[in-house]
């Protein structure tokens, strides 16, 4: 059965880009020990991706005719209007999460659904009690200000921690549940 993940890294005060989206913060840690293999693993079980607009535009700026996911089906949440890159499986939609879950999970065929970002598509999985899993790495940096983690309203109930780990360069891993029974309103 599909899981709905936030795979994500964020700095140790809680922001996942700065204010800017500059992700530089971040890109200094590539190549730490581990990073590639938890990524590898954790892409093996990724079916569907959903993404942002912001998120979308980004790579395209960073990543120009390089699309990162080019055999995975993804959702682009946008009000705007962008072309797909060549090869890629994307569909662009406007609405509500709620309203394309199940397509992400057929399209996932039995694995799992990575919410890519940001911050804010995936408090909209989370507010509507849609979020399975957080897999979080900790970046040993401090930000200061920038975009948040989960932008939610309110706090969530607490999370089940089901795993932690060291990883090089002194980034921590951290795998929290939402129980069925913890998600927040609307699950």
């Amino acid at each position: 059965m599909s899981s709905i993940q936030y795979f994500v890294a964020s700095s140790l005060d809680g922001f996942i880009a700065t204010s800017k989206d500059d992700l530089a913060w971040l890109l200094q840690f590539d190549g730490f020990e581990g990073g590639k293999e938890s990524y590898d693993t954790f892409m093996d079980g990724v079916g569907c991706i959903v993404m942002g607009g912001e998120t979308y535009a980004w790579l395209m700026e960073h990543e120009p005719g390089n699309w990162p996911y080019p055999s995975t089906p993804c959702y682009v949440f946008t009000r705007h209007e962008y072309a797909a890159p060549p090869g890629s499986d994307i569909t662009f939609v406007r609405g509500h999460v709620r309203e394309f879950v199940q397509d992400f999970k057929d399209d996932a065929g039995g694995k799992n659904v990575w919410v890519v970002g940001g911050g804010n598509l995936a408090a909209q999985f989370a507010d509507a009690g849609l979020l399975d899993e957080l897999i979080l790495s900790v970046i040993p940096v401090v930000l200061g200000d920038g975009k948040r983690l989960l932008p939610l309203e309110g706090p969530t109930p607490p999370l089940e921690l089901t795993a932690s780990r060291t990883l090089g360069r002194g980034v921590v891993e951290l795998r929290y549940q939402f129980s069925s029974g913890d998600k927040p309103a609307g699950g």
